[in-house]
């Protein structure tokens, strides 16, 4: 039998269902929340957001945070995603509630790469 670590993941990539779950923390080691989901493009194959969620208690009155995924930085020691923000700047960051799902348009992604002061990448 095959082990599930190495049919789902190498040293430079990583299977999307072992992405959902994983934490998010900010560089002072602060759990912000858990990648939801990540947005794939489909022509281009890259992904262009994380969605975390974040707030809440123990997943309820959680929204979900669409993060450009460049912002985020794989962190090895933590098991988890570090991402340069407080959790005051997410309370005014783009969000939307968990049982919604927004159309991900390019005046959507203008949006939220807006928000975070980076240029929206054209694929």
């Amino acid at each position: 039998m095959t082990d599930t670590l190495e049919t789902t993941e190498t040293h430079r990539l990583i299977a999307s269902d072992k992405v959902e779950g994983t934490a998010v923390y900010n560089p002072e080691g602060d759990r912000l929340g858990t990648i939801a989901n990540v947005m794939i493009d489909k022509i281009s194959g890259k992904s262009e957001y994380a969605v975390m969620e974040f707030g809440g208690l123990f997943g309820l009155g959680s929204d979900h945070y669409p993060l450009p995924w460049d912002m985020l930085t794989y962190d090895t020691d933590k098991g988890g995603y570090v991402v340069n923000l407080t959790k005051e700047q997410l309370t005014e960051a783009p969000r939307y509630a968990r049982e919604e799902s927004p159309e991900y348009t390019d005046d959507y992604g203008r949006t939220i790469y807006g928000y975070y002061g980076l240029s929206y990448p054209m694929f």
